[in-house]
């Protein structure tokens, strides 16, 4: 490159000609080993089927579904079991995959690429693709459908042993629960027989028997009194009864002959007549009829007595029937004042009675707000533990349910929505995109090499180069002397160039085209 020159486009144009075998044939040379090689690197096909995930055939509101994981979660569980080295390698043998490979590695390596070559994606929030690339399109696309039918069966499984689980954890909690439950009904039922009476429940009733117990107090209390007070009367009445004075009355007369007559049992009745007629006088109206039969009798009997007297001399003195009314209305009396003396003796221990059972009432209505915290404490265990255990048997109930769905295959599960196809032209390599990096690289590198050359080239070709350079003024140009032999070989030798670098550009125009038809 001549110093202080200006190239203008007639001088690159000039340049691309001298050197445009140094660009074209470099290029179509490179250009074909490459579509070569390229057209010798194995094909890859790739196949792809849709699954879909498909609801329970059983509405929510009927059933409700226990197996709530998300697709990605599912596909998580499930592809490494499906890409396990037992699956994976049962299907390397099964469709013969790798075959060279197999012969120089391990199957371990194998199984790695084969996992290497497995793609599953979630496509949108129902479904997902299983790809799988390999060499041969009908395997592939085998393999593709085999890999479908394993998730399916996988995750049928899975569904099916989730759903048991839950139900077994379930079970085993309800259980729990209840054996706890069964401990504070215990505890209740305990507590309650051993606090009977100290109760919230009962505080109405305990304050009711207080009430009562109380009332019971006063009332013995007042019997108490009244006969007390009837016991003074009575004591009073004896003590002026026996002050007042005695009378009696013969009771054995003598006849006419000497004979004693017994006249007693006329005396008795008439001191019995007389008192009881005392007795109804207190009691009944004047002109009553058994009052009025009282008094014939007692008349009678006087009429009977006076004659039985008469009738001898001397007799033993008797009662009169005042002293007989008087002895009886004593022993009445005292035989009241025992009676009164039991009456309030009864009444005092019925009045210590209710008074132990009004304490025993107000010892209850103490104990009542400590046993309340107590048994709010044991109730409200209880209650949690009651909500717990309808809440578990509801959800017990629902996994039973869930399972049985899974285990007949009309819960949630997975369906091939579009099967593998057969491959039809591979993913790779992609010969046209490497043919035509391979071109674009070596024409970069063919004009590379031209600049180099021409940077290098310090020569002077034309009269312009002389004067830019040289600053001088060209007074004559002196033609290179060829003889004819000369030019012609040298014609001939261009000739012979031109055709060899066109054959070569043509060759290698002819090798990529067959290599992309191909």
């Amino acid at each position: 490159m001549l110093p202080g020159k200006t190239y203008t486009p007639e001088d690159v144009l000039a340049i691309v000609r001298k050197r445009i075998w140094l660009l074209l044939v470099p290029m179509a040379v490179v250009t074909a080993i490459v579509a070569l090689l390229a057209q010798r690197l194995p094909n890859v096909y790739r196949a792809e089927t849709q699954v879909l995930v498909v609801a329970q055939r059983v509405p929510d509101t009927i059933v409700r579904n226990t197996v709530t994981t998300r697709i990605e979660d599912r596909l998580q569980t499930i592809n490494p079991i499906i890409q396990s080295r037992t699956r994976l390698e049962r299907i390397i043998l099964d469709f013969d995959l790798y075959p060279n490979e197999r012969r120089i590695w391990v199957m371990e390596d194998v199984v790695a690429l084969m996992r290497r070559n497995i793609d599953v994606q979630v496509s949108r929030g129902d479904a997902f693709r299983i790809t799988y690339t390999g060499s041969e399109p009908q395997k592939v696309r085998d393999v593709t459908n085999r890999l479908a039918g394993l998730y399916i069966d996988e995750s049928l499984r899975d569904r099916e042993a989730l759903a048991d689980s839950t139900d077994q954890f379930l079970e085993s909690q309800l259980k729990d629960v209840e054996r706890r439950l069964l401990e504070k009904e215990r505890l209740l039922a305990e507590y309650r027989s051993r606090h009977a009476g100290e109760l919230p429940s009962q505080f109405e009733a305990n304050l009711q028997q207080l009430r009562n117990a109380q009332a019971q107090v006063q009332t013995a209390a007042d019997t108490a009194n009244r006969q007390q007070e009837r016991r003074i009367l009575v004591e009073r009445q004896i003590a002026e009864l026996e002050a007042a004075p005695s009378t009696e009355v013969p009771s054995m007369t003598t006849d006419a002959g000497g004979t004693q007559v017994e006249v007693g049992n006329t005396a008795q009745q008439l001191a019995t007549a007389q008192a009881l007629f005392a007795d109804q006088e207190t009691r009944f109206r004047p002109g009553h009829p058994d009052l009025e039969a009282t008094r014939r009798r007692v008349a009678e009997l006087q009429a009977r007595l006076q004659s039985e007297m008469s009738a001898g001399g001397s007799a033993e003195v008797l009662p009169s029937p005042a002293e007989v009314a008087r002895q009886r209305r004593l022993t009445q009396l005292r035989n009241d004042l025992a009676e009164i003396d039991r009456q309030i003796a009864r009444s005092r221990d019925d009045q210590g009675r209710f008074t132990a059972a009004a304490q025993e009432a107000e010892r209850r209505l103490e104990a009542v707000p400590m046993r309340e915290s107590e048994l709010v404490e044991l109730s409200r265990d209880y209650s949690t533990l009651d909500a717990l255990y309808k809440s578990l048997a509801a959800r017990k109930e629902d996994a039973r349910i869930s399972a049985n769905l899974e285990r007949r295959q009309i819960g949630e599960q997975f369906q091939i929505l579009d099967p593998a196809q057969l491959p039809e032209r591979p993913i790779s390599p992609n010969r046209q995109q490497i043919i035509l990096v391979a071109l674009m690289a070596t024409l970069v590198i063919g004009v590379a090499i031209a600049g180099v050359l021409e940077y290098r080239d310090r020569g002077l070709h034309t009269e312009d180069d002389v004067a830019s350079v040289l600053e001088l003024p060209v007074l004559a140009v002196v033609p290179r002397m060829q003889t004819e032999a000369e030019r012609t070989r040298q014609r001939l030798r261009r000739l012979l160039l031109n055709v060899t670098c066109t054959l070569v550009v043509i060759g290698g125009l002819a090798t990529v085209v067959y290599t992309l038809v191909a």
